[in-house]
C-alpha cells in the first residue's frame, strides 16, 4: 500500500517539507527563578532561547533544562525557536508574570559641587548579592560604595552599575553631566613609569630589539640590529644609523629599533619623550606606539599613534599622525609643525590620551601640534580604547623618509632620547 504522504510526492515531484512543533513548558523554583522545559516535537537540530530578560541561549541537547533567575517584577516575553537540518524553523512565545522583586537594581551618581569634576556613587540596591561594581571611562571599580569617579572633561558620561547574583551579572545604567574641564587635569596626573636611560645599557625589562631587513612595510633600506647601533652614553639613550655600503640597497645601512611589547604597555595618560634628532636627506626617525593587539588583529585595526615623525629632506618640520582603520598610511589624520632647533636642541615630544581624544603637543600641553577628536567615536576610528607600546627607531630611506633620495654624506646619524615618561590620573 502507498501511504497519502508517498502520492503526494510522486505527484508534486518533491519531498514533503518535515514537521517541527516549538513548545516548552515552564514552573516556578521560587518566587523569582523559572525552570523552563523543551517539549518541542520533529527532527530538529538546534533550539534558541530568549528569556525575556536579557539571557539568551542556544543548544543541540534537546532535554537541556535552563533554570533562569528574574530579579524584577513584571512580564517576560519567553521566546523558544527550533531550526531543523534543512534551515526550517518553528517558534513558540509564552508569558511569564514575575509577582515579587528579589533584586531591585537602583544606585545615586551626585556631582560633587565643590569639586565638579567628581561624581559620588552610591550602591542602594535592595536585595542580596555576591558583589558590585562600577563601570565608567572604561575602567572597572569592584565593591565601593561610595565611590568618588573622576571625569576631567565637560560632557555626557554613561555610569553602569553591575551587581553579580548567583553567578549572573544584572546592570543598571545612567548618564552624568559634567559641565567644565578640570583646569588641573594634567598638573594632576602622576607618574607611573619612566625609563631615564641612567644604566650602562638598554634595559631589557623595558625594551626589545626588533632586528631584520625586511623593508619594514615601507621599502625602508636599513637592517635594524641588536647591538653596534644603540648606546647610553652620559644618561641618554642613542640610536645611529651607519652606511655599510653605496649601493643604497636593502642592507645598506644598519640601525636600530626598540619596542616596549608585552613589557611596558600603557592605556591614557600624558607620555613625554624627550629627543634631539638626526638631520640630513634619507634620514627617517620616529618615536610612536602602537595598539598592544597587532598581533591578533593585525595593522591598522591596532591602531597607531606616531608622536613625532622627522624626514630629513624636510628640515625643522615635525608631524605628529593617527592611524586607524578609518585612514591609515597616506589617508592617516595628522599635522605638521616648524620647529627650527629640533636637531640641535632636545624637545618635549608629548600625548594627553584620554577615551575621547588624542591630542599632540611640543613641550608644553599648550604648544598643540595636532588634535584627534572623532565627534562620533566608532571601532573604524578610534581603537585607542586599549593598552599600546612605544617603539623607537631611525629608518633610512623608505616610501617617505627616501622620496628625495639619500645622501650617503651624512653618515653615522643619531636620534638621542634623554627620558621616555607616563603620567596618568591617580588612582
Amino acid at each position: 500500500m502507498i501511504s497519502a504522504i508517498a502520492i503526494a510526492s510522486m505527484v508534486t515531484g518533491c519531498n514533503p517539507e518535515p514537521q517541527i512543533d516549538a513548545a516548552f513548558s515552564y514552573s516556578f523554583l521560587n518566587d523569582n527563578e523559572v525552570r523552563f522545559v523543551n517539549e518541542s516535537t520533529g527532527d530538529y537540530y538546534s533550539a534558541s532561547w530568549d528569556f525575556g530578560n536579557g539571557v539568551t541561549e542556544t543548544t543541540t541537547n534537546k532535554k537541556e533544562v535552563f533554570d533562569i533567575y528574574y530579579p524584577n517584577a513584571g512580564n517576560y516575553n519567553v521566546e523558544l525557536r527550533i531550526l531543523d537540518y534543512a534551515g526550517n524553523t518553528d517558534t513558540a512565545s509564552r508569558s511569564v508574570a514575575i509577582a515579587t522583586a528579589d533584586l531591585q537594581l537602583s544606585f545615586n551618581a551626585v556631582v560633587d559641587q565643590e569639586k565638579p569634576n567628581y561624581v559620588i556613587l552610591t550602591n542602594t540596591t535592595e536585595g542580596t548579592y555576591s558583589s558590585f561594581k562600577w563601570v565608567y571611562r572604561n575602567m572597572e571599580v569592584e565593591n565601593e560604595s561610595p565611590h568618588e569617579a573622576y571625569f576631567p572633561k565637560a560632557g555626557s558620561y554613561d555610569v553602569e552599575l553591575q551587581v553579580l547574583k548567583n553567578g549572573n551579572p544584572f546592570s543598571l545604567e545612567k548618564t552624568v553631566i559634567i559641565t567644565q574641564d578640570d583646569p588641573n587635569y594634567i598638573e594632576g596626573m602622576e607618574l607611573v613609569w619612566s625609563d631615564e636611560f641612567d644604566g650602562a645599557t638598554v634595559d631589557g625589562d623595558n625594551w626589545t630589539f626588533e632586528t631584520g631587513a625586511s623593508g619594514w612595510g615601507n621599502n625602508e633600506l636599513q637592517r635594524y640590529t641588536s647591538s653596534g647601533n644603540t648606546a647610553i652614553v652620559d644618561g641618554k639613550l642613542v640610536i645611529t644609523a651607519r652606511k655599510i655600503n653605496d649601493d643604497q640597497t636593502v642592507g645598506s645601512y644598519t640601525s636600530a629599533r626598540l619596542i616596549s611589547k608585552g613589557k611596558k604597555e600603557f592605556m591614557y595618560g600624558r607620555i613625554e619623550i624627550s629627543a634631539k634628532l638626526p638631520s640630513g636627506r634619507g634620514i627617517w626617525p620616529a618615536i610612536w606606539m602602537m595598539g598592544g593587539n597587532i598581533s591578533s588583529v593585525g595593522w591598522p585595526a591596532c591602531g597607531e599613534i606616531d608622536i613625532m615623525e622627522y624626514v630629513g629632506y624636510q628640515p625643522n618640520t615635525i608631524h605628529s599622525t593617527v592611524h586607524t582603520p578609518a585612514g591609515f598610511a597616506g589617508e592617516g589624520d595628522g599635522s605638521s609643525k616648524t620647529l627650527t632647533t629640533c636637531e640641535e636642541e632636545f624637545h618635549i615630544y608629548g600625548l594627553i590620551w584620554n577615551e575621547q581624544e588624542l591630542i599632540f603637543y611640543t613641550d608644553t600641553p599648550e604648544n598643540v601640534t595636532h588634535i584627534y577628536a572623532p565627534a562620533a567615536r566608532t571601532e573604524a576610528n578610534w581603537p585607542f580604547d586599549q593598552t599600546a607600546f612605544f617603539l623607537l627607531n631611525v629608518a633610512v630611506g623608505g616610501t617617505w623618509g627616501g622620496a628625495q633620495g639619500i645622501d650617503d654624506s651624512i653618515f653615522p646619524q643619531s636620534m638621542e632620547i634623554d627620558y621616555v615618561r607616563v603620567y596618568q590620573e591617580p588612582k
